[in-house]
């Protein structure tokens, strides 16, 4: 189990600190798949530079139930980029067999590692940043079967303090697609901020798993502390999949 939670934060590395621009893949909630609303585009295949960043990325999801009950979560991260476009993002996993983990997404050295503060260990994965991911996001989205897809462009707003544009993405579903008897409607709604070039609001509602709101709070922009990117000397370091395309069982 604590294989498949090491795989999983590293898929949380590829989808989350390649943090540049809007979703493009189907998501519902959390992280990918659960937040596969933060999987990153638009094509561009290198990382941002020049714009360094600290922020707290809240994530909340609601999902109800066949019998009318509701689930709701919350997920709170800290998230800082340098001006050479590396990523760290320190995750608090709500489990009681689970402890915080940190990801840190370095284009520049090639490599993405998951520490684990509380064994003192670091999992190290190379980056194919050119063939497998865009901004380090897999260049591979899932989408539903015969889906018409519609993109509305919202124009821009001041979102978080941040002038952003907007764009709402509609995939619909036809009825008998995937067994479904009325078709399914899938919105996602994303706001990228023009400076830093990364979202900082996505609204996700998918009628199968619920709903999504992830934004992007207390954003400073300046430069953070080199040394948060780079793993701790006392460490003890092991080698990841080579592949980062398929990391295993997600979140």
């Amino acid at each position: 189990m604590k294989r498949f939670a090491t795989l999983s934060t590293v898929g949380l590395c590829a989808f989350l600190l390649g943090a540049q621009a809007p979703p493009r893949g189907e998501g519902h909630g959390g992280f990918e798949p659960r937040l596969g609303m933060m999987s990153m585009g638009p094509g561009s295949r290198t990382p941002v530079t020049g714009a360094p960043y600290s922020a707290i990325q809240t994530t909340e999801s609601q999902q109800t139930l066949t019998d009318g009950n509701q689930i709701t979560r919350q997920e709170q991260s800290k998230v800082y980029r340098d001006s050479q476009g590396r990523v760290r993002m320190e995750h608090a996993i709500k489990s009681a067999e689970s402890s915080p983990v940190i990801a840190i997404f370095d284009p520049v050295a090639g490599f993405a590692h998951v520490l684990h503060p509380s064994t003192m260990t670091a999992v190290k994965t190379p980056i194919h940043a050119h063939n497998e991911f865009r901004n380090g996001v897999s260049a591979r989205t899932k989408q539903s079967p015969a889906s018409d897809v519609q993109t509305e462009d919202l124009g821009t707003q001041t979102i978080n303090g941040f002038a952003a544009t907007g764009t709402r993405t509609t995939r619909t579903i036809p009825a008998g697609a995937i067994g479904n008897q009325q078709a399914i409607q899938i919105v996602r709604e994303a706001w990228v901020s023009i400076d830093l070039k990364v979202p900082v609001m996505i609204k996700s509602s998918d009628p199968r798993f619920g709903s999504t709101v992830m934004q992007l709070t207390n954003i400073v922009r300046t430069e953070p502390d080199a040394a948060l990117f780079q793993v701790p000397a006392n460490y003890a370091v092991t080698n990841g999949p080579s592949r980062m395309n398929r990391p295993g069982p997600r979140q």
